[in-house]
C-alpha cells in the first residue's frame, strides 16, 4: 500500500485514508467481492452531500493507485473491488504503525502488547487467547 500516512488524531479507516477515501472505501466494502462501478460509489456518498463525479473517480482511481483496490474492465467502464476486507486493512495499518514506531523491531511492540494486556478485562484476554491458538494451529498445519 502507498501513499498511506497515519494521522493519529482520526480514529479507524480514517487514521490512514483521508475522509472521502474511507467514505469511498466504506461503500466498496459493503458490497463485498462484487465489483463497483465509480457511478455506484457516486450514487451512494452524492445522497449525502455535493459531490462531483469526477472527485469521485479521481479518489477511486487514488486508491487503486495506493494499491487498495484492484480493477477490471467491464464494457467501456473499470469495475473495482478491495484488495483487503476492512478487517485486513485495519490489521495492516497496524503491523504498519508497529513497524515505524519500534527501532528494535518486534520486542518493543511485544513490550506494548503486554502492557495493554495488563489493562485488559476478561472478554480482551478471551480473544487474545483465541488469536494466538488460531496462530498456532495455523503454523502446525
Amino acid at each position: 500500500m502507498k501513499g498511506i500516512r497515519i494521522r493519529p488524531e482520526q480514529a479507524g479507516v480514517r487514521a490512514s485514508l483521508f475522509d472521502l477515501e474511507a467514505d469511498v472505501m466504506d461503500v466498496i466494502w459493503a458490497a463485498g467481492q462484487d465489483p463497483v462501478s465509480v457511478g455506484h460509489v457516486h450514487e451512494r456518498l452524492a445522497g449525502d452531500r455535493e459531490l462531483a463525479y469526477t472527485t469521485v473517480m479521481t479518489t477511486v482511481h487514488r486508491l487503486f493507485d495506493k494499491g487498495l483496490l484492484s480493477r477490471e474492465r467491464d464494457g467501456r467502464r473499470y469495475v473495482y473491488t478491495p484488495v483487503l476486507d476492512k478487517d485486513a486493512f485495519l490489521q495492516a495499518m497496524a503491523r504498519e504503525v508497529l513497524a515505524s514506531l519500534f527501532d528494535d523491531g518486534v520486542a518493543g511492540a511485544e513490550a506494548l502488547l503486554v502492557e495493554r494486556v495488563a489493562e485488559a478485562d476478561e472478554a480482551e484476554l478471551d480473544h487474545l487467547e483465541r488469536l494466538i491458538a488460531e496462530r498456532r494451529r495455523a503454523r502446525s498445519r
